[in-house]
């Protein structure tokens, strides 16, 4: 018998790493898109989004029973924190690190397939099926956007926030927000010849 999510999110707030890894594995591909969203051309080039989840995801399982996470959403915020905290942590480090030792920033196999169901909430089916292709276009649409507007889709579409939450994070009216959301929209769905909802 399959555990509900509020028992999976009870467990996991009590500690349990079985409950854990179910949730983890249930919201790495949002995390996966969030993180290659936010993380920045520069500080791909030298750590893989993978990498970055994975480390983040670590400090999460680490960090068991110290938190209390009430529902699931709860628990995909703390995640989505820990993804920021990483991401923020490392740009911090290469900005005193001056290596040049560059990554390849074309995802893996499994990342590509994981990046795609985490921008599913961004493009059509039909669009997912495009796999290589279409993910450089989307990814390349959401970096025409500016860092306000990609912000609120990535919260919107991948974090899965209610507009109340994305206007509490972002400091702004919920009707300032669904604006700046169909605006940003209506922009990705130019840049990729509509198909978007």
């Amino acid at each position: 018998m399959q555990a509900t999510n509020q028992e999976l999110v009870r467990d996991a707030s009590q500690g349990d790493s079985a409950a854990v890894g179910v949730l983890l594995e249930r919201h790495l591909p949002g995390l996966l898109a969030y993180v290659r969203a936010h993380a920045g051309r520069q500080l791909l080039q030298r750590d893989a989004s993978m990498d970055l989840v994975q480390s983040a995801c670590r400090e999460v399982l680490q960090d068991l029973g110290k938190h209390d996470y009430r529902d699931e959403a709860g628990f995909r915020h703390w995640l989505f924190l820990a993804a920021e905290r990483k991401i923020l942590d490392r740009a911090k480090y290469h900005g005193r690190d001056k290596r040049n030792g560059l990554a390849d920033l074309s995802p893996s196999v499994a990342e590509e397939r994981a990046l795609l169901e985490g921008y599913s909430g961004i493009c059509t089916p039909s669009r997912a099926a495009a796999a290589r292709e279409e993910l450089e276009r989307l990814e390349t649409a959401l970096g025409t956007l500016s860092d306000e507007q990609r912000e609120v889709v990535v919260l919107s579409k991948i974090v899965g926030l209610s507009h109340a939450q994305i206007a509490e994070r972002l400091g702004k009216t919920e009707v300032a927000t669904r604006s700046l959301l169909h605006r940003a929209l209506a922009r990705l769905a130019l840049e990729l010849g509509a198909g978007l909802d």
